[in-house]
C-alpha cells in the first residue's frame, strides 16, 4: 500500500524530530507553539531552494538537506541569533523512499549539532523545492543589522571568499575533477559552514553584519545602502584558499567578489571595538581586514578608483 503525505511525514520526520523544552506543541497539529525565551528577540528567516537553480538535479540528497538548513543558519549567524526552531515545507516530484530517509537523516544530523528542532511544515507534490523557516533568539538590542556602519569603521570578512564560486564554474565546464583540491572546493559549494559562534561574538563589537550568499561586492553593497555609507577595500587582502590562488590574480579576485554561495560573514567593527576583536580567537573560523568605511558613497578600491566588476553577484531574477 502506498505512503500517502502524513505516513511519510510520521516515518522520516516527525518520528527522528527531538524537541526542546520551549516547544509547547510541535509536529502534528494545525500550528506550532513555541515559548520565546524571558528577555530575548525573535528573529525569522525564510530560505528556499529550488533544484535546477540553487543545486544541480543531481545532487544527492543528504548535501541538499544539509545546504537547505545551513544558509538559513548563515542568515541567524548574520543577525547574531541562537537557533531555536524552524519548519520545513518539501515539495516533491514523486515518492522516493530512499532518497527521503537520506535527506531527512542528514537534516536531523546538522539541526541536532546546533540544538534547532523541527516544529512543523508541509509537503506537497511538485518539481523538487525546499523552504525552511529558520527561527532564533537574541538579546534585546544586540542584533547584528546592515544598518549600522560608520565612516572609520574597518571591514572584517571570515574564512575565504570564492571557493563555491570556483566549484560551480569547474563544475558546469567539466573541470572540477581535474582541479586539485576539488573535494575541498565541492565541500565549499554544497555544504558551507555556518558561522554561528562568531555571529554570538559580534554582537557587542559588530556596527553591521551580513552573511555572503549572493557574492561579496553585492552583500556589501547592501550594508552600504543601509548604512548610508561608501567603502574602500584592499582587493589583494581579499582572503583566498590555496585552490583560488592558483589560478590567475585577477581572475580569482573577481570571482572572490562577485561569486555567490561562500555562506562566510562580511561585518564591520569601529576604531573603539577593534581591541576587543583582536582579542578575539575562535577555533576554525579565521577573518580579515579588507578595507574601511567611508563618508563617500560607492565601492572603491584602496586607491579610491570605483571598483568596476563584470557583475556584482547572484541575481534570482
Amino acid at each position: 500500500m502506498p505512503l500517502n503525505e502524513f505516513n511519510l511525514i510520521e516515518r522520516y520526520f516527525t518520528s527522528k524530530a527531538l524537541s526542546r523544552d520551549d516547544i509547547i506543541v510541535g509536529i502534528g497539529d494545525d500550528a506550532a507553539i513555541v515559548a520565546i525565551p524571558p528577555n530575548q528577540h525573535l528573529v525569522i528567516t525564510t530560505d528556499t531552494l529550488v533544484s535546477g537553480v540553487h543545486f544541480f538535479p543531481e545532487t544527492p540528497a543528504h548535501d541538499i538537506a544539509y545546504k537547505s538548513l545551513a544558509v538559513n543558519l548563515s542568515d541567524l549567524a548574520a543577525m547574531g541569533a541562537t537557533p531555536a526552531w524552524f519548519t520545513l515545507a518539501l515539495t516533491l516530484p514523486h515518492v522516493d523512499e530512499p532518497w527521503l530517509e537520506a535527506f531527512s537523516s542528514e537534516l536531523f544530523l546538522l539541526a541536532n549539532s546546533v540544538n534547532i528542532r523541527l516544529i512543523g511544515g508541509d509537503m506537497t507534490s511538485g518539481p523538487l523545492s525546499i523552504t525552511i523557516q529558520a527561527m532564533g533568539c537574541v538579546p534585546p538590542h544586540q542584533g547584528l543589522l546592515r544598518s549600522g556602519a560608520k565612516p572609520g569603521d574597518s571591514i572584517y570578512v571570515t574564512g575565504t571568499l570564492g571557493d563555491a564560486g570556483l566549484a560551480l564554474r569547474a563544475y558546469q565546464s567539466g573541470d572540477l575533477k581535474n582541479i586539485p583540491d576539488a573535494d575541498f572546493l565541492w565541500q565549499r559549494l554544497t555544504r558551507p559552514t555556518p558561522r554561528l559562534a562568531m555571529g554570538y561574538a559580534l554582537r557587542d563589537l559588530a556596527s553591521s553584519c551580513i552573511d555572503i550568499s549572493d557574492g561579496l561586492a553585492a552583500d556589501l553593497g547592501h550594508i552600504l545602502t543601509a548604512s548610508h555609507v561608501g567603502a574602500r577595500i584592499d582587493i589583494t587582502k581579499l582572503p583566498l584558499s590555496l585552490a583560488l590562488q592558483g589560478i590567475a590574480a585577477e581572475q580569482a579576485q573577481v570571482i572572490a567578489l562577485t561569486s555567490g554561495d561562500d555562506y562566510e560573514l562580511c561585518f564591520t567593527v569601529s576604531p573603539e571595538k577593534e581591541s576587543l576583536l583582536r582579542q578575539l580567537r575562535l577555533q576554525n573560523c579565521p577573518y580579515h581586514a579588507i578595507g574601511v568605511i567611508t563618508q563617500e558613497r560607492g565601492l572603491c578600491d584602496n586607491q579610491g578608483n570605483p571598483v568596476v566588476l563584470p557583475q556584482t553577484g547572484w541575481q534570482h531574477f
